[in-house]
């Protein structure tokens, strides 16, 4: 009598952007630190505390992040940190600081912080518009009934 060898089949159950329920949560950035702050929304955006992360698919929530101009940074970093921005033309720097940057647009400390620690490629063009950032305490997206987060 002969009997079947059965190989053992392995695989990876990989996730799509579809299978996912996206969520919405509200951070309040008053008297947080700018960088770790940052971090804990882009691990939100990307998907890493989802347990099916998949590299390549948009897994992650939307984030609103509030109070935006309350953010803090600390150490002598208020005066040194600079933004620079270079259009590729001779003399086409700018550098604006983030003392400077906090008072004329606030949310966009917390957006560019949050986007440079997204990957670099189209995945991560479209992980970024999943941040919403706003200056004060109220925001347009209570239809969406996003639930608080603290970090």
């Amino acid at each position: 009598m002969k009997t079947a060898i059965r190989k053992s089949v392995r695989t990876t159950d990989y996730a799509k952007p579809e299978q996912n329920p996206n969520k919405w949560y509200v951070v309040d950035a008053e008297n947080k630190v700018l960088g770790r702050l940052a971090s804990e929304v882009a691990k939100r955006i990307r998907g890493k505390m989802n347990p099916k992360f998949t590299p390549n698919a948009d897994l992650g929530d939307n984030i609103i992040v509030i109070n935006a101009e309350k953010v803090k940074i600390l150490g002598k970093r208020v005066e040194q940190k600079e933004y620079k921005h270079y259009s590729g033309y001779p003399g086409g720097q700018k550098v604006i600081t983030y003392k400077d940057l906090l008072q004329k647009h606030p949310e966009r400390v917390i957006q560019l912080a949050v986007r440079r620690m997204l990957p670099k490629t189209r995945l991560g063009k479209r992980l970024i518009h999943k941040l919403k950032v706003y200056t004060g305490s109220e925001h347009p997206h209570s239809a969406q009934k996003p639930e608080t987060l603290s970090i």
